[in-house]
């Protein structure tokens, strides 16, 4: 019996890794190839309302994350049982975008699935009294993922090259040598085993505003809205260039960043669920042997 399930379970995982394969064929374009940041991408030009490789509309949106997100889990489940048998192999997700982008409701979407085993969110606000105390990276350190663990920033260390440059709470010699600081930090951990996704969800000034209003026409939204929430509106085109030039010196051959049009919410969902499933099924996971005698153990049981 417990070899019929063992066999089963290989059968299930072939079954996954067969329909990823065939899931992947709806999108005309590979997202995680064409979305890449390129040279002569400039993000205040970005058509924010396409949705490159994907022809459906919303409800084919919202049907592909679900059974991507099935195959997800069975691939976490392998990803989980390896890391606790020493494997490295991890993942860490980067979500960065303007306020109102979607980065919160995209966790909630794409991995609402999931089993809670061995995925950790974490969301990055401005830094506290105690993690200014600490180089800027040691909150971010604290935060990474364990060991057969996926990992979502909601923000990230960037925010500690964007914020300083663009208010001027450091000056320039700080927050330019993080540039190689951080593509240094991210290159450390993809040797070590840790698979970096970083996603960009870039959405127009116009979309943000109608998000903003709609946020105030509902009671039950006012507690996400901050009036500070204007001042860095203010600063849109400012943002613009800050990411623009964090896209060009750190997007890498190991870490590179993601461009995602935003405005369409359904399909930056869509979009990650893509990377992320496309990023596991080639980590070509198994699971881990017994590193005990079975047979011994059985006959133990059985006597």
């Amino acid at each position: 019996m417990r070899e019929q399930s063992k066999h089963h379970r290989r059968d299930k995982m072939r079954m996954v890794r067969k329909e990823s394969s065939e899931l992947s064929s709806i999108w005309d374009i590979n997202p995680d190839v064409a979305l890449r940041f390129h040279a002569g991408l400039i993000l205040g030009q970005l058509d924010c309302d396409s949705t490159p490789g994907f022809e459906g509309r919303k409800a084919d949106a919202k049907e592909f994350v679900s059974l991507s997100s099935y195959e997800i889990n069975s691939f976490q489940e392998q990803l989980y049982a390896n890391g606790v048998k020493d494997s490295h192999k991890r993942v860490l997700i980067i979500l960065q975008g303007m306020d109102t982008s979607g980065k919160g409701s995209m966790v909630e979407h794409v991995f609402s699935q999931l089993s809670p085993m061995g995925i950790h969110y974490h969301g990055f606000a401005a830094p506290s009294q105690e993690e200014l105390n600490h180089d800027y990276l040691w909150r971010i350190r604290r935060e990474l993922p364990k060991d057969g663990w996926i990992s979502i920033f909601d923000r990230s260390q960037y925010e500690d090259i964007v914020m300083p440059r663009i208010y001027g709470t450091y000056p320039r010699t700080i927050w330019e040598s993080r540039y190689d600081e951080i593509n240094a930090f991210e290159h450390r951990l993809v040797d070590d085993g840790c698979s970096i996704i970083k996603i960009f969800l870039c959405i127009s000034k116009d979309f943000q505003k109608k998000r903003f209003l709609k946020r105030l026409d509902d009671p039950t939204k006012f507690w996400k809205f901050d009036p500070s929430d204007l001042k860095a509106r203010s600063h849109w085109d400012d943002y613009m260039n800050a990411w623009q030039d964090v896209m060009e010196r750190t997007s890498t051959d190991y870490a590179p960043w993601h461009i995602v049009p935003a405005n369409h919410r359904w399909y930056s969902r869509a979009v990650l669920s893509q990377i992320l499933r496309a990023r596991m099924q080639e980590m070509n996971l198994a699971w881990p042997p017994a590193d005990f005698n079975v047979d011994m153990v059985k006959h133990q049981l059985l006597g």
